[in-house]
């Protein structure tokens, strides 16, 4: 039997049809002949593990199936998502939304310098998040602030800043794991601390902290179980009660909220998330959280609290490797500005936009959209429901949000192909699957979306 691969064109000459040619002119020429060189690898391999069934295409169709496949490996990975799965802080997608304040901060300081560490008014060097110090500062109550790249990373920075070398006292109940393999007893370890774990998963008394307590206690940490909860036969102290011990025995105690509500969300239906002022009111030490949940800002964490604490964690080597750069700080900035114009911010924070947007405008809108793509390409019909949304984000888990969504009965093909389609779409749109239906969840969808969303429908036809 004669070797297909002696009918395997050369890289150069499959470089040489019009396909390839245009995309080494659009993408780049050495990224081409690599992705040349990739396919034909592959395919010999192929060939070689099963010769029989393996047919080598002509020069001119293999170099279109080359160009289609360098395409879709080359694509972008990182791609604009009309989100309808109702999950308002989706980490897969990125969490919450940047309002246009926040998207404009970026544009500036990205276009060219800015002064992250330079003080204008004297022409030294400054502090880099001086800014937003201040700000936080007026938002919460507290005597100073930083900030770091993620939430970890401020816990991480607070245990090794306070308690290095010596025991953290931890409830059960709140050894918390959330999503990425992020466990605190691991955190913990890497942060240099010894954990001590008191009470039990459901029930853990002040009495059981202060039995804890010895010539190495380093901190008390409090952990806002925010991805789960533990209901029934349950007992905790409040951070006051925790605070006071701490107090009395002359040991910090750290406060870590997660999702770091800037306002009551109970506006909102939705209860028990803490706001970070009042852990400030309380006494906490220092109050760690997150900037992209529900304060609606870039990713980053938020260390908030007593000022000599703060200069421990500013003081900790570890923060140059987990600090934040000039886009995160305008970003962030921009969020916390509008939180201090109460009256704007639950028109102009998208996350904040979407929880307070009536179900009677989510009806509407879900109404209008099903009957401009019922019928068409890929849906056999469509339907507005009342459906339920949620947080996400490991936030508030078990509440529910009241909403509309479009049902969506496929035509030509399952439900699992027709949200296959729409996420390879332009923009990709992302629903959930219920029944045997898909639903777009118009909560989660801004409506200068609803345009493009329906075009994606009508460019499956």
């Amino acid at each position: 039997m004669q070797n297909p691969l002696r009918n395997l064109p050369s890289v150069s000459q499959l470089l040489e049809s019009p396909q390839l040619k245009r995309l080494a002119e659009s993408l780049n020429h050495q990224v081409v002949v690599d992705g040349v060189r990739d396919f034909l690898g592959d395919l010999r391999n192929r060939v070689s593990e099963k010769l029989e069934d393996v047919e080598i295409p002509a020069a001119a169709d293999l170099a279109e199936k080359i160009a289609g496949w360098l395409k879709t490996q080359r694509r972008n990975q990182l791609r604009k998502v009309i989100n309808g799965t109702g999950i308002l802080l989706h980490t897969g997608l990125g969490r919450a939304p940047l309002s246009e304040a926040a998207i404009h901060a970026i544009q500036d300081v990205a276009s060219g310098y800015c002064s992250v560490e330079l003080d204008l008014a004297t022409g030294q060097r400054g502090q880099r998040a001086q800014l937003v110090r201040q700000q936080l500062i007026d938002l919460t109550g507290c005597e100073s602030a930083a900030v770091a790249n993620n939430n970890a990373a401020a816990t991480m920075l607070a245990l090794s800043s306070l308690a290095r070398g010596k025991e953290v006292i931890v409830s059960r109940g709140q050894l918390v794991e959330i999503g990425g393999s992020y466990r605190l007893p691991e955190v913990m370890e890497c942060s240099g601390c010894r954990l001590r774990e008191v009470g039990t998963t459901n029930k853990t008394r002040l009495a059981d902290y202060e039995q804890a307590i010895n010539e190495n206690t380093g901190a008390i940490l409090r952990v806002h179980p925010s991805n789960y909860q533990v209901v029934g036969f349950t007992e905790t102290p409040d951070i006051r009660e925790l605070v006071g011990l701490g107090h009395r025995r002359n040991i910090p105690v750290i406060d870590d909220i997660g999702s770091g509500a800037l306002i009551d969300f109970s506006k909102y239906g939705l209860a028990d998330e803490p706001m970070a002022r009042q852990s400030v009111e309380c006494g906490a030490d220092l109050v760690l959280f997150s900037g992209d949940k529900l304060v609606g800002g870039p990713q980053c964490g938020i260390i908030i609290g007593r000022n000599k604490h703060v200069r421990q964690v500013l003081a900790n080597p570890l923060m140059r490797a987990m600090r934040v750069g000039k886009l995160t700080l305008a970003a962030l900035s921009a969020t916390l500005a509008q939180y201090l114009r109460p009256e704007l911010a639950e028109q102009e924070i998208p996350l904040l936009a979407m929880l307070a947007t009536p179900l009677e405008n989510l009806e509407l809108r879900a109404k209008r959209i099903a009957g401009q793509i019922s019928g068409i390409g890929p849906v056999a019909s469509a339907e507005p429901v009342r459906e339920n949304s949620m947080l996400g984000g490991g936030s508030v888990p078990g509440q529910l949000i009241p909403g509309w969504c479009i049902s969506i009965a496929p035509a030509g093909r399952t439900v699992d192909q027709l949200a296959a389609d729409l996420r390879n779409g332009s923009p990709a749109v992302l629903g959930r699957i219920k029944q045997d239906r898909l639903l777009i969840d118009v909560r989660t969808v801004h409506p200068s979306q609803d345009v493009a969303l329906v075009n994606v429908f009508e460019s499956l036809s």
